[in-house]
Parts: C-alpha cells; structure tokens; sequence
C-alpha cells in the first residue's frame, strides 16, 4: 500500500530542489537588487519579476553579455518598449548606426555601448528605476545573451557523434584530420 511504501534510496533516494536560492556573488548592488526583486516576485502579481529575480541569481557564466547590434535586430518593430537584459550590454563596433529611442535596463552597460544609446536619443535604466516604472513588466521584452557562444561549448557531447570538436594541440594538415573526418580514411562522421 503507498503508506507503508519507503524511498528506494539505491534508486533515486530523496529527490533535492536544485537551482539557486540566493546570489553567490557578493556584489553589494545585485544583493540589494535581489532584496527588492524578492519583495516584487512575491507581492506583485506577475511572472516577470520571477525571472527577473532567478536571473539575478544566476553565475556570470550563465548570464553572457549581449551586443548593441543583437539588442537591435530584437527591438526592430517593438517601439516604447524597454529592453530588460540581466547582465551587460557591449558595443559593436561593425554596427554603423545605432537605431534612435532605444530604451534599454541591463546591470551594466560598456563606456561605448552606454554613450551610443544616449547619444541617439535613448534611454538607460536601472533595475531599480524600472521597478518604479514597470512594476508588472508591462511593456518590458526580456532579452538574453547567446549562453551557448562560449568556445567550450564546441568541445561538449561525444565524439563522432555529436560534432563535438577535439581539443587538438594545433589547428593544422597534421592534427585529427583523418580518421573520422573523411570519407577515405576509415569513415566520416
């Protein structure tokens, strides 16, 4: 009967709740951001300033910066919107113009990318201006970085099945060429 039935602990035993709860980090600012994303993820009625919180939870690895030139292409056609990024905003120098009005809240902005939204009539906001402001994220698109862009990530899943690549000593004629790599040398994958 399932009242007397146990935990296999061999199997599976206690299933825990993974994920943070709280920031690693330190830094006092996103400390006091949490503090007040936590106090909005509970009182308001909304799920925004849930991702909003669990984002600023997140490792700087899981929270990669975004391009002025992305932030661009994702905010084509969304006028009056704010862009909501949890992490950093750089500039792109091989964008040539930067699209005017731009309203944009990150934790951090470059010099550059900061005085090329200022200067062509944007807007940037804080986390804690934009609680103020949009305390539901009406009107707010979250947007993020490109988490799989890292160089590491081309070396994760198994080899030869997953186009993972080698970690080779050196990129050349002579290095994992192959065997593997080429249809006359064995077999290609």
């Amino acid at each position: 009967t399932p009242a007397t039935m146990g935990i296999d602990m061999k199997a599976g035993g206690r299933v825990n709740n993974n994920g943070r709860t709280a920031p690693v980090s330190e830094n006092p600012y996103i400390r006091l951001l949490v503090k007040l994303y936590r106090f909005m993820a509970r009182r308001v009625e909304c799920q925004f300033n849930k991702v909003v919180l669990k984002r600023l939870f997140m490792s700087k690895m899981n929270r990669p910066p975004l391009s002025l030139s992305k932030l661009a292409k994702l905010m084509a056609g969304k006028d009056g919107q704010v862009a909501v990024m949890v992490g950093t905003v750089t500039d792109d120098v091989r964008m040539l113009d930067t699209p005017q009005g731009l309203k944009v809240c990150a934790l951090r902005f470059t010099e550059g990318a900061r005085n090329r939204i200022l200067k062509n009539g944007g807007e940037i906001l804080t986390f804690d201006q934009l609680a103020q402001q949009h305390p539901t994220g009406s009107n707010c698109l979250l947007v993020r970085g490109p988490r799989a862009a890292r160089e590491a990530n081309r070396h994760f899943g198994a080899p030869g099945t997953t186009h993972a690549a080698p970690y080779v000593r050196s990129k050349g004629r002579k290095f994992e060429k192959a065997r593997g790599r080429r249809k006359s040398r064995g077999y290609k994958c």
